[in-house]
């Protein structure tokens, strides 16, 4: 971005936005930079101003040497006309756009910053917001980064990361810096003393007359003489004001993506009549309303934890009031947090269900875990309760996961239940599972100590020796990896006697071979089986006929399996997966128990019931019940369009009303308000739909409404143009991963598309940065199938995403586009309507606030949409088909 600017005119400059938010700016926690010049290498001299952000103010800032010759500036986000220079930057130059460049590279005629509150913004300190824990640098540290209530890696804020990159002590100020001014605007003291939200008609009204009376928003915050306020705007506002002037505010930080709160006044000090405050408590009249105590509330006074108990609360409908708990089993886990000094059980926390499941003394397991109820909870509670209350060695345990992530989540989530053990535990995928196992029998298997796994480049390569060209070359490598077979048994053999004979395995051998090795010796099965008596399988709806045969052999008809999922999810038959083998668990382990869990922790009541209602004709769980536990009277809305543009219209004006408002257009034309359904931040909102294709009339309408947004994929690495050949050239060069790959886009500069390798690289940093220096690690992860990780779940954007790859994610709010027969269900030739129905009903249960199906009128609606009762559904006005006018016709 910077090199664009610097080419775009030499009078161009670039600003870093924010630096210190934690995931995507200069300084932020998880940048992987501690300078600005860091960053941007070459170019850094052409950085002169950097822009501090909500969460931090200059005093913070001046404590980091690094920063002393950069230009402190602050900006607004200014979603809203009201927003613009709630914090702004101050000039004493001309009214020119290179007078201002000047002024921010020399310092003259810059006159410094006004700022929020540091703690107001929503990653001022440290925390987890699921669990309602934050917390100040040094407790951080003293939890080892990770959260007391559930174990997982918590949000470092920018205090932290202040603290982590200071080298002077707080009041330090460089010489030559300018000044600024913490304020509050306008709109909230007048909401506190009121006691309504800040966009309310009476508090918006109230700061018109004010701004009549007084003139702008920041005279009156910071020049007006407290008489004229008190004439203009009453005792109160007056007494609020000149406590902000002083600097005696309450400050109630924010945290992982939680604002803060500054408030003027502590809770309980105003009296009120209803909801508005008349006078402080314990002013006998409004002659002594402010004879206030000798010591005033100070700025690091008091904490939301410090307040007296027998305050007088503030109105429960108060915008300061605390938001619900939200998200999956969050009612359990902070009913969980608050409880954990008494607990006595690993498994106190879970639900009368999950904890049979947990608790099952051994043998064959199947659980049936229907959408939110706790499935991942279920399992690990399960595992760190035989290890740390029935004293089964960790190296016993053997957990199988579908994917890396959900592997990464399964360990964190042990660490937590059973720090300092859970890495003797073995948490793999399938194939990682089998590459275990063929590196310790590689001899058994024909295969080298350090046999590496082919890529497509080698794959390719040898089937073209066999057959003599590309095309033909492909047809042969499609039909090994097609999910039918291995394809013809003499070609494979040929194909595989080449790999051998260069020191390679296929992909497909990973589990392959492990089966056959297993299959043809008895004493080495034993082995394993004595090696791990214990295996859970999470996802067992899932596994292919590979998978299948490889778990039958490490655990016998009466082994300690425990399967875990649900038939109803069963959507990847695409890929070979066969629901079969988890509906006949039964029959395979004579001896299994079975445990149902049907509390629902996710979902608002009418999208469990529609979903349930949706899915009940071709159900897979007999009699199929899911239990609401989250309260919510919302209903899912139904929206019928013209064409899939207006349907990405519907989506794009839904989403900024949800918002309260992201463009000034919204506003100013009426379609938002400026009113917040709820707090809600764009990373909260997924728009689903059957196929890729469908997403490009919603890039479109996001893209033209200035909305950020992030498109998952479940795409290879090894398949993104340009990772093949950097991934190639990185052995020729040292250093840590990142390193190196910037290095090997340097060398193929020449040789290839630069913009093509760039984004290769880009693609790859993920992965490089989890493998830090260890490239045989990285490359490993590379042929084992690593996809894309484009998506962010932290990343404030809006995420679009197949129904596919929606599975194990979970939004706020949730759209689903192309309700339309032919679209949902698919109607191709090879097409599971069954499997189809389950689709939506995977998609339906990622909500949990909101849910819209969406369509439009150029196909029949889809015929899933019948299953829902009209009594959990609501169905806008459509707005009546205009009549074409008659047109005139012409005689030429």
């Amino acid at each position: 971005m910077l090199e664009i600017t610097l080419q775009s005119d030499p009078g161009s400059y670039l600003i870093p936005a924010h630096v210190w938010t934690p995931w995507f700016s200069v300084l932020g926690s998880k940048s992987g930079f501690d300078a600005v010049a860091d960053c941007y290498d070459d170019l850094a001299d052409h950085i002169f101003a950097v822009e501090t952000g909500l969460s931090s103010d200059p005093l913070m800032n001046w404590r980091v040497p690094s920063l002393d010759h950069y230009r402190l500036v602050s900006n607004s986000d200014a979603h809203s006309p009201p927003a613009l220079a709630r914090e702004a930057s101050m000039f004493t130059t001309e009214m020119d756009y290179f007078a201002v460049r000047a002024a921010l590279e020399t310092g003259r005629g810059y006159g410094g910053s006004v700022e929020f509150f540091p703690e107001e913004g929503k990653y001022h300190l440290d925390g987890h917001r699921k669990c309602g824990v934050r917390l100040e640098p040094e407790e951080t540290k003293a939890h080892g980064g990770r959260c007391p209530s559930c174990g997982r890696p918590l949000t470092v804020g920018v205090l932290y990361r202040v603290d982590e990159l200071a080298a002077h002590p707080e009041g330090r100020r460089p010489e030559g810096a300018a000044d600024f001014r913490n304020l509050i605007p306008l709109p909230e003291i007048v909401s506190e003393i009121r006691g309504v939200g800040p966009r309310s008609k009476s508090v918006l009204g109230h700061i018109a007359e004010l701004v009549s009376a007084l003139g702008p928003e920041l005279s009156i915050l910071d020049g007006v003489p407290l008489d004229d306020l008190r004439a203009a705007g009453g005792e109160l506002l007056a007494e609020a004001i000149g406590r902000l002037r002083r600097g005696e505010v309450i400050r109630d930080a924010g945290f992982d993506g939680e604002y803060g709160v500054i408030r003027l006044f502590a809770p309980g000090e105003l009296r009120r009549e209803g909801k508005r405050a008349v006078g402080l408590l314990g002013a006998p009249d409004d002659t002594g309303l402010f004879d206030l105590p000798a010591e005033p509330v100070r700025p690091d006074s008091p904490k939301r934890e410090d307040v007296p108990q027998d305050e007088t609360p503030v109105d429960d409908t108060s915008p300061l009031a605390e938001p619900p708990i939200e998200g999956q089993q969050d009612i359990l886990e902070a009913a969980e947090a608050a409880e954990a000094d008494e607990r006595s059980s690993i498994l106190d926390g879970l639900d009368p269900d999950q904890r049979v499941a947990a608790a099952h003394p051994g043998g064959p397991l199947l659980i049936i875990a229907g959408p939110g109820t706790g499935k991942t909870r279920t399992l690990t509670h399960r595992i760190a309760h035989l290890v740390a209350e029935r004293d089964v060695e960790p190296e016993q345990c053997l957990a199988i996961t579908f994917t890396r992530r959900a592997a990464d989540e399964m360990r964190e989530r042990l660490e937590a239940l059973l720090p300092g053990r859970a890495t003797r535990l073995t948490v793999t995928t399938f194939h990682g599972l089998g590459a275990l196992i063929l590196r310790e029998q590689h001899e058994r298997a024909g295969l080298p100590a350090d046999f590496r796994i082919a890529d497509e480049t080698e794959r390719l390569e040898i089937a073209r020796e066999m057959t003599g060209s590309d095309k033909e070359a492909r047809r042969l490598l499609s039909g090994f990896d097609g999910a039918g077979g291995p394809g013809d048994p003499e070609e494979r053999g040929s194909f595989e006697k080449r790999l051998r004979e260069r020191g390679l395995a296929d992909f497909t051998d990973l589990l392959r071979l492990p089966v056959m090795l297993l299959g043809d010796d008895p004493d080495l099965t034993a082995r394993y089986r004595e090696r791990w008596p214990w295996i859970s399988v999470d996802e067992y709806q899932d596994v292919d006929e590979t998978q299948y045969s490889l778990l039958r052999l490490l655990s016998d008809a009466e082994g300690n399996l425990t399967a875990i999922g649900d038939p109803d999810q069963a959507i990847y038959a695409f890929r070979g997966a066969d629901v079969g083998f988890f509906l006949r668990f039964a029959d395979d382990f004579a001896s299994a128990t079975e445990v149902l869990l049907t509390r629902n922790y996710r979902s608002a009541p009418a999208i469990v019931h529609g979903a349930v209602a949706a899915i009940r004709a071709t159900s897979l769980v007999p009699d199929r019940v899911l239990d609401p536990q989250r309260p919510g009277e919302r209903l899912i809305i139904v929206q019928e369009s013209a064409d899939a543009q207006a349907e990405a219209a519907f989506v794009t004006s839904t989403i900024d009303r949800l918002l309260g408002g992201a463009s000034f257009h919204s506003l100013d034309s009426g379609r938002a308000d400026g009113h917040h359904d709820e707090h809600l931040d764009f990373s909260d909102i997924a728009v689903l739909y059957r196929s890729s294709a469908q997403a490009e009339p919603v890039m479109e309408a996001l893209t033209r409404a200035g909305m950020p947004y992030q498109k998952r994929s479940h795409d290879r690495l090894l398949k993104r143009p340009g990772v093949r050949e950097v991934a190639h050239e990185l052995r020729h060069h040292g250093g840590e991963l990142t390193g190196r790959i910037r290095a090997a886009v340097a060398a193929l500069t020449e040789l290839h598309d630069e913009t093509v390798l760039r984004t290769a690289a880009e693609l790859l940093t993920p992965l490089a940065v989890r493998c830090g220096d260890d490239l045989e690690t990285f490359l490993g992860e590379l042929a084992l199938g690593a996809e894309v990780d484009a998506f962010d779940p932290r990343a404030d954007r809006i995420a679009l995403l197949t129904l596919h790859a929606s599975k194990g994610l979970e939004f706020p709010v949730v759209f689903i586009v192309g309700c339309e027969d032919g679209l949902l269900p698919m109607r191709l030739p090879d097409t599971d309507e069954d499997e189809e129905r389950r689709l939506f009903f995977v998609g339906m249960t990622r909500a949990r606030s909101s849910l819209y199906l969406s369509g439009s009128r150029r196909r029949d609606p889809s015929p899933f949409l019948r299953g829902i009762p009209g009594k959990y559904v609501t169905r806008p006005e459509q707005a009546a088909r205009r009549r074409p006018r008659d047109q005139q016709l012409r005689l030429l």
